[in-house]
């Protein structure tokens, strides 16, 4: 197990942080699965970046990964997990990259100029079993509301047609145009636009 950058240190309490952060995840997935319609998991540290063999990016353990896998271990059929951070997740990808019980979906800033550079490609689809069910979708500095939504859509309908039993959010909202470090346009009037159409999904 190794760290890919110096974003993930481990300090006094690092790991009760960690493992706190984790059990929020499957705490909300045990009441989507008792019959909530749907549940919002706070999960600091946060996690998409964390792979099955690394940590990265503040992300030690990938929360939304623990939460997709007790679900099919549940009994769960499919599971899709829709990444809407500015930031790809680089480790929820490697996870499932040769899966397809798992179709995960990234919305996210190009890697040729974004952390955390390297994966997040359009052309990477999946491999093995896998093969179709990663879809990347990475957008250019300055992307606002139409081109961002655009992408979204192009996404939930992809996400419709995998018929998951479950969908697992990963959110992240550093889109916002004023983020101190990332390079999107969406204004605090698009975040409840973002929320109502992945509501639609079901």
């Amino acid at each position: 197990y190794y760290s890919f950058d110096a974003g993930a240190t481990f300090v006094e309490g690092t790991w009760a942080a960690i493992k706190s952060s984790y059990e929020v995840a499957l705490t909300a997935a045990e009441l989507v699965k008792a019959g909530e319609p749907a549940a919002f998991a706070l999960c600091r540290p946060p996690g998409h970046h964390a792979g099955a063999a690394f940590m990265g990016g503040y992300c030690f353990i990938n929360n939304a990964a623990v939460a997709a896998q007790w679900f099919l271990d549940q009994g769960a059929r499919r599971v899709s997990i829709l990444d809407v951070d500015y930031h790809h997740g680089n480790g929820t990808q490697e996870i499932f990259y040769g899966r397809g019980d798992v179709q995960v979906i990234n919305l996210h800033g190009d890697p040729m100029t974004e952390y955390p550079f390297f994966l997040g490609h359009a052309d990477e689809h999946g491999i093995g079993e896998g093969e179709g069910f990663n879809l990347n979708y990475p957008m250019p500095f300055g992307t606002d509301w139409d081109g961002w939504n655009a992408s979204l859509e192009d996404a939930c309908s992809k996400l419709a047609a995998y018929v998951p039993d479950v969908v697992v959010v990963s959110l992240g909202v550093d889109t916002f145009e004023k983020d101190p470090i990332s390079q999107f346009k969406l204004k605090s009037a698009d975040y409840p636009k973002i929320g109502r159409r992945i509501a639609r999904l079901g």
